[in-house]
């Protein structure tokens, strides 16, 4: 049975598998602090359903306590440890909604349904601001089921990548961001590619771009907003030839083949 991606924009997906609905990073705002949604209409109410729903780390863009307040009442969700001391508004939204939060770190598995899900390391800060006082740890997420797809949140290029991802058929990476310069701890569309080369896997839907962009920043380094899904796309048919590469507009979905 094939696994369906769908991408809402930034690092929103909706990942079906096993029957199951996984949405990563949920994110439905027009305007989040000085970022505005310059691409994509809103989606639907009905991409606001999920069986379980994976929080990566605790920036705002990825940890969004309204849209989390938008899912469904006892929605399964997992978040990195430490995530509910460092956002005590988490802690108070998951009793008010009923989501029934589960705390993880690298290494951890969690089984939901059919699929298993596994927490795996990333490269980039995981504290709720730049000067926050406590700590998480920032993350990414394989879920296995009919496939296994790689979510890899919000990271740098480092070293064991692969070896703690392993073996995966789809890989949504990170190609962008939301501003005109990356920090560090952020996949361009190039170390995107680099990345792709050494997870091999079966197919991969390049996310995090081309979706929100500061206010009154039109004119700064433009293509950097526009241009990493197909720079991410021209550079993986150099470094990784043998993926296919599913650059969705927003609200696009894909089809695409399990392990079994």
């Amino acid at each position: 049975m094939p696994v369906e991606i769908t991408w809402w924009g930034h690092a929103t997906c909706t990942i079906v598998d096993s029957d199951m609905r996984v949405l990563t990073d949920p994110l439905f705002a027009l305007r989040l602090a000085h970022l505005r949604r310059r691409r994509g209409a809103l989606p639907p109410a009905g991409a606001r359903r999920a069986d379980l729903a994976l929080v990566s780390h605790l920036h705002a863009d990825h940890l969004h306590l309204p849209s989390l307040a938008a899912l469904d009442p006892g929605t399964r969700l997992l978040v990195p440890r430490g995530a509910p001391r460092a956002v005590p508004r988490l802690r108070r939204l998951a009793a008010l909604r009923r989501l029934r939060v589960t705390e993880v770190a690298p290494g951890d598995e969690v089984r939901v349904g059919e699929l298993r899900v596994r927490a795996v390391s990333a490269r980039h800060d995981g504290r709720r601001l730049p000067l926050g006082p406590r700590r998480s740890p920032a993350l990414g997420y394989v879920v296995e089921g009919e496939a296994r797809t790689y979510f890899a949140g919000d990271t740098g290029l480092f070293e064991s990548m692969a070896r703690e991802v392993g073996p995966v058929e789809v890989a949504l990476l990170p190609v962008g961001g939301w501003g005109p310069y990356l920090g560090e701890g952020h996949l361009d569309a190039g170390r995107a590619a680099r990345a792709l080369a050494r997870l091999a896997p079966r197919s991969a839907v390049p996310v995090h771009y081309g979706t929100y962009w500061p206010i009154g920043m039109d004119a700064v380094r433009p293509h950097e907003f526009h241009a990493p899904g197909d720079e991410f796309a021209r550079l993986a048919a150099v470094a990784a030839p043998q993926v296919a590469v599913h650059r969705l507009g927003h609200g696009e979905s894909v089809r695409l083949e399990g392990a079994r």
